[in-house]
């Protein structure tokens, strides 16, 4: 379990396809991570295999290459970080779990007055998910719906310390993103 609030913003190294899935060396500021433990990567929940100061290994199976943007990283890429909730652990955020219902894609960018608008193309079945002013994750990171402007976006309105401390201070029109639907809203909905 996460709470999508980002605690270190890595840069993809190294992509590999291999017998485990497709492979990604991460650059992080972690030090201490152990094979095994979650970590929520644009927010993916993804396992650590191999890991040493300041990089870890982890690996996203078919599955989760077809459901994410995963297929787009690259050398350079920068990704959200994310480490598991531990008991005890602060909740600042909402609750997110690590598994990307779907990939939206940002149609409008648009600084207003002290907040930055991003409009996001939703795919269908997530439409009836979002409810205004409710919490999504995208990218891994825990945001509020500013507006539903049309039945298929979703607006978001992000605040300075969000645009500087998570790589969605550089989204631009076109852009694939990793959505997650607020867990406690997917559950009063049925889905």
């Amino acid at each position: 379990m996460f709470t999508g609030l980002i605690d270190d913003v890595g840069t993809i190294e190294r992509v590999a396809d291999a017998a485990a899935g497709r492979e990604f060396r991460v650059r992080c500021r972690y030090d201490d991570l152990v094979a095994g433990e979650s970590v929520a990567v644009n927010g993916a929940c993804l396992t650590v295999r191999e890991h040493g100061a300041g990089w870890f290994m982890a690996a996203a199976v078919v599955t989760t290459v077809g459901r994410t943007t995963v297929d787009g990283w690259a050398p350079g890429t920068r990704v959200n970080l994310e480490r598991a909730m531990r008991a005890g652990d602060r909740f600042g955020g909402h609750l997110v779990q690590g598994h990307v219902d779907g990939v939206g894609r940002v149609t409008s960018v648009e600084q207003r007055s002290d907040a930055r608008l991003v409009d996001v193309v939703l795919p269908p079945e997530l439409v009836e998910l979002m409810v205004p002013h409710g919490s999504i994750a995208v990218e891994g990171v825990s945001l509020t719906v500013n507006e539903l402007p049309a039945p298929d976006v979703v607006q978001l309105s992000l605040i300075d310390y969000t645009l500087r401390h998570t790589t969605l201070g550089a989204l631009e029109c076109g852009a694939r993103v990793n959505i997650e639907a607020d867990v406690v809203g997917s559950t009063s909905s049925g889905w």
